[in-house]
């Protein structure tokens, strides 16, 4: 069996390491979505692509049967308005060679995963592609369920099979490392304001204060 790296600096994620999944967030799924808040997950969702973009980490878009299940939230597409969706017809991403070849062919052994719904479109090809030597993150605040335990559930079982489950503030914060690298700095700071909640709030009370002087002492 394939054993892949889950402790040491080599654990971390890398931007130039990295490719992400992005799979179903669909009008279907989305209907019978009851693990979270929907608005959480899109505004999630949306921030994790945009930290892709911002980090050039190369970003692959899915549906499944789109002529019935919807097209993929238009605020996703958004983030990449010239990247056409891979149209499947599998369950199983992973068993699409139009996906699997991209991934592939990057190079790229961090897969990061996300979407809709987490106990069946997130966790099958998690658990194929860990089985393949590919180190496996979900990104569980950009996927949800058809009911909180569902949801859990498909965590426990991928957690088991070795996948690293992970937040997308906390995978953004992966892929900076160091806020000295300013070429990206400002970027996801930038994707923190607008989707980080209390986060991007709390960055913006700290840009006040860098920029409001502070008053002389009489």
């Amino acid at each position: 069996m394939n054993r892949t790296t889950k402790i040491g600096l080599e654990a971390l994620l890398r931007p130039e390491d990295s490719i992400l999944v992005l799979i179903d967030h669909q009008p279907y799924q989305m209907a019978n979505l009851n693990s979270h808040e929907p608005t959480m997950i899109i505004n999630n969702t949306v921030g994790l692509a945009k930290a892709a973009k911002a980090f050039d980490v190369p970003t692959i878009l899915t549906t499944v049967v789109e002529e019935r299940g919807g097209y993929i939230f238009k605020s996703i597409l958004d983030v990449f308005p010239d990247q056409k969706p891979i149209n499947r017809t599998f369950i199983n991403t992973w068993e699409d060679p139009k996906v699997t070849d991209i991934v592939k062919e990057s190079g790229r052994k961090q897969l990061v995963l996300a979407g809709l719904w987490t106990e069946v479109c997130v966790a099958m090809p998690a658990i194929q592609a860990m089985g393949e030597g590919y180190d496996v993150f979900v990104v569980t605040d950009a996927c949800g369920a058809v009911s909180s335990e569902a949801h859990d559930m498909a965590v426990r079982r991928m957690v088991q099979a070795g996948v690293v489950p992970i937040n997308w503030l906390a995978l953004a914060a992966e892929w900076q490392r160091d806020w000295a690298r300013m070429e990206t700095a400002a970027k996801i700071a930038e994707v923190i304001l607008e989707h980080g909640g209390g986060s991007g709030i709390a960055l913006a009370w700290e840009l006040q204060l860098l920029a409001t002087p502070v008053p002389n002492e009489k």
